[in-house]
């Protein structure tokens, strides 16, 4: 038995944060079995519009349960939001979770530059005089460049092994797509993806008959979505609006389920978004889920097929048989599971111990 996936810090500050933290978190923590030694983790690129949506926050919590349970491995997160706060509140909910090495960067000239209250004012939260919450970044320092970050990223990767996430605007790899060779790898963007990347994953669009209308994630940055759907090298799968839409997180677990700390940084962000309370759609808590469990039917897989956006900026599917976009579908029994799966993982205590293969 060890602790799973716990880091320490030079900080003498933050690693006594972390004992404190330990010892309230004991009670609550937890025994999983060890992953197959054949199970590799699932490695991630997390790209968000971080501070739009509480989505992307919620999401950020399923992702680090999921590493916890060594079912994946965040490799990096990528922001398309140019907004100070982004990259800070993304650290210390890193930081809180035991992972504070995970890179951060950041899109440069990018859309949606406004301040948000949950991640402004989570940042700046303090208790006597400190930050309620550590954090390496700086609100006051810019953070690095996401394009550079994912370059680097890509080239250090095996062959095939990454899936990225895109949940918010599609900035970041539109960019990466056209970047050319540097000192990171040979390759360009294309290519670097098609070597690297498994597949990608997109919370893009809506595929649903009833109530069609143009996607927040898609309108924003129109180019970057049309870039995306129509030169990415491998496939794309796409959890739509009306997928989240039908599965909401419920008020009554942020108010129940994350109590085991006097403050938690996505329940305190969850408060500040909205009212309380206010049950809200996990567009984004789906894409990261079928990141990683790809095979545990949650949800069910269109055909294969072409996406497209049209001149109203809705996308549309075409199925075919060499198309290489899917997008997903849940029914009655779907919505159950994922929503029970979505709490038990978002509410997950970072402090999860593991059994491992080589104790």
């Amino acid at each position: 038995m060890r602790i799973f996936d716990v880091p320490w810090y030079r900080s003498k500050r933050i690693a006594m944060w972390q004992l404190t933290l330990l010892a309230l978190l004991a009670p609550w923590c937890f025994v999983m079995p060890s992953a197959s030694p054949a199970a590799e983790p699932v490695r991630v690129i997390f790209d968000t519009d971080m501070g739009n949506d509480i989505d992307d926050a919620l999401a950020l919590g399923v992702l680090h349960a999921l590493a916890s349970r060594a079912e994946c491995q965040i490799e990096a997160v990528t922001i398309s939001k140019d907004n100070r706060f982004a990259a800070p509140y993304v650290d210390l909910v890193n930081t809180f979770y035991g992972r504070p090495e995970i890179p951060i960067g950041v899109v440069r000239e990018g859309a949606t530059p406004e301040d948000s209250a949950y991640t402004r004012d989570t940042v700046l939260a303090s208790d006597a005089g400190r930050p309620r919450w550590p954090r390496r970044l700086s609100p006051d320092a810019p953070a690095p460049a996401a394009l550079e970050l994912l370059r680097r990223t890509l080239a250090a990767a095996p062959d095939r092994s990454l899936v990225p996430i895109v949940v918010g605007f599609s900035t970041n790899f539109a960019r990466l797509l056209d970047s050319p060779a540097d000192e990171h790898s040979p390759l360009t963007g294309v290519e670097l993806c098609r070597q690297k990347c498994r597949r990608l994953v997109m919370m893009a669009g809506m595929f649903s008959l009833v109530g069609r209308h143009k996607e927040y994630n898609v309108f924003v940055d129109l180019p970057a979505a049309k870039r995306v759907f129509a030169d990415w090298p491998t496939e794309i799968v796409v959890s739509g609006f009306e997928v989240g839409q039908a599965i909401k997180f419920p008020a009554s677990s942020i108010e129940r389920d994350f109590n085991y700390v006097a403050h938690h940084p996505l329940k305190e962000a969850y408060v500040l978004y909205q009212r309380m309370p206010y049950d809200r759609e996990t567009w984004d808590l789906t894409a990261a889920l079928v990141a990683v469990r790809p095979e545990h039917g949650y949800f069910q897989l269109s055909p294969p097929g072409t996406i497209t956006v049209d001149d109203q900026m809705v996308t549309r599917f075409a199925e075919s048989p060499a198309g290489k976009h899917r997008h997903l579908m849940v029914d009655g029994l779907g919505v159950a599971r994922v929503r029970e799966a979505l709490i038990q993982l978002a509410s997950q205590p970072p402090c999860l111990l593991q059994a491992t293969a080589d104790k």
